[in-house]
């Protein structure tokens, strides 16, 4: 059965920082691509940044210098964890941040975790 849950969300002042968190199965499948995107109220999902099983990464611009996407994977990748960490947060950063991860070529999604950069 495949599971993605992400947590780490919560409230945080501008300029600092959180760590999100994907834990994920696949199954009987192995995780090829892990990813982090966002939707703010009004806006479309968009996309923060992407990790796959061999590491190689891709950040969107506005994600470049301040998040880092990582990730601890089991050795058949089919229970593996996710994080991103986000420093310099900027109220724009708010946002419901969801987990994708694609699992032979079928991609699924977590119920998203909150963040809010707010003084």
């Amino acid at each position: 059965q495949v599971q993605v849950v992400e947590s780490g969300g919560g409230l945080v002042q501008p300029g600092g920082s959180l760590r999100l968190s994907c834990a994920a199965s696949g199954g009987v499948g192995s995780i090829y691509i892990m990813g982090w995107y966002r939707q703010a109220p009004g806006k479309q999902r968009e996309l923060v940044a992407t990790i796959t099983a061999g590491g190689s990464i891709t950040y969107a611009d506005p994600a470049k210098g301040r998040f880092t996407i990582s990730r601890d994977s089991a050795k058949d990748n089919r229970n593996d964890t996710a994080y991103l960490q986000m420093n310099a947060l900027e109220p724009e950063d708010t946002a419901v941040y969801y987990c994708k991860i694609t699992v032979w070529g079928y991609d699924y999604w977590g119920q998203g975790t909150q963040v809010t950069v707010s003084s």
